[in-house]
């Protein structure tokens, strides 16, 4: 379980193609407290570490994976939004977050609003309902608050401070991002009948 509260913005350095794809990455976690197995939101999707050193870390990914998320997108040098699991008594500052992403959609329109930047995002039609304004997002692994919702997308305010320690920063109009949509709204769908 996350919070969508990314702590690293890890690199890429290299994926190798076998009878699942090797990711390593990056990172300026203190590898000696992440033990094998463990699991690291990469982009908001969770994977598990197989193998690590000072400054990075190794996971295999499945072409399930690849097939559902970006992940089947990056190349050596792509940066990655990081977060360690939640801790019993770590502080919630986002939102309840499993890492098992739900689509992919992609940024349709960017633009200034106040110092923040107004991202607007197309999702898959079968999120979308899913999807309200005030609700939560996992966008790319980052916990965000809907502000805009129409029938085929969604907006959320990125502020300063996300756009230098995320993705977010670097993202143009195009990009594909991961997507999870928040937990109680899926089973508040699904005790409705709606799921």
């Amino acid at each position: 379980m996350f919070t969508g509260i990314v702590t690293d913005l890890g690199k890429v350095r290299s994926i190798t193609q076998a009878g699942d794809t090797r990711i390593e990455i990056e990172t300026h976690f203190d590898m000696n407290s992440v033990d094998i197995g463990a699991s690291i939101a990469c982009s908001g999707a969770c994977l598990t570490v197989i193998e690590k050193g000072p400054g990075w870390f190794a996971a295999d990914v499945s072409a399930e994976t690849l097939s559902c998320t970006t992940l089947g997108d990056w190349k050596p040098g792509a940066r990655v939004n990081l977060e360690r699991p939640l801790t019993a008594s770590a502080e919630l500052g986002g939102h309840m977050v499993s890492g098992h992403v739900d689509g992919v959609g992609t940024l349709r329109e960017l633009r200034p609003d106040g110092d923040s930047k107004r991202f607007t995002f197309v999702a898959p039609k079968e999120l979308m309902r899913y999807i309200a304004a005030k609700g939560s997002i996992s966008v790319d692994g980052v916990s965000l608050t809907v502000n805009a919702v129409d029938d085929t997308s969604f907006g959320v305010n990125i502020i300063p401070h996300t756009q230098a320690q995320t993705t977010f920063g670097a993202m143009v109009q195009g990009t594909r991002v991961n997507l999870e949509i928040d937990l109680v709204a899926r089973y508040v769908a699904r005790l409705l009948g709606k799921d």
